[in-house]
């Protein structure tokens, strides 16, 4: 499967913005389809995730009452709601594909997007 990740921008602190990403080829129920986010100089960190056939969500702490995460079967595609932005969660978002179920680990995911820029100013 192919990962294309959207939606990225530079907005002032306390907005919002909704990210995409267009998912080429099949994606089964087993699968997991997660967010994460790289910062400069930083580890790349789970943001959060969805179970593609019971539409589960989990969060990290960090995100959690702000950012929300949802699937769409009809158009093969995940988003990521992020509300109330901080400027600590300035980083690169990347989308990505688990066939081996939930981690809130990067390694456990194989199939990746490119990232898309997400810049909060204070």
């Amino acid at each position: 499967v192919q990962l294309q990740a959207s939606g990225g921008g530079l907005v002032q602190a306390g907005g919002s913005l909704r990210l995409s990403c267009a998912a080429s080829g099949r994606i089964f129920s087993s699968h997991v389809m997660g967010w994460f986010r790289q910062a400069p100089g930083k580890e790349r960190e789970f943001v959060a995730a969805v179970r593609w056939g019971s539409a589960n969500t989990y969060y990290a702490d960090s995100v959690k009452g702000r950012f929300t995460i949802s699937r769409s079967t009809a158009y093969n595609a995940v988003y990521l709601q992020m509300n109330s932005l901080k400027p600590e969660d300035t980083a690169d978002y990347y989308c990505a594909r688990s066939r081996s179920g939930l981690s809130y680990t990067y390694t456990a995911y194989a199939d990746w997007g490119q990232g898309t820029q997400v810049t909060v100013s204070s």
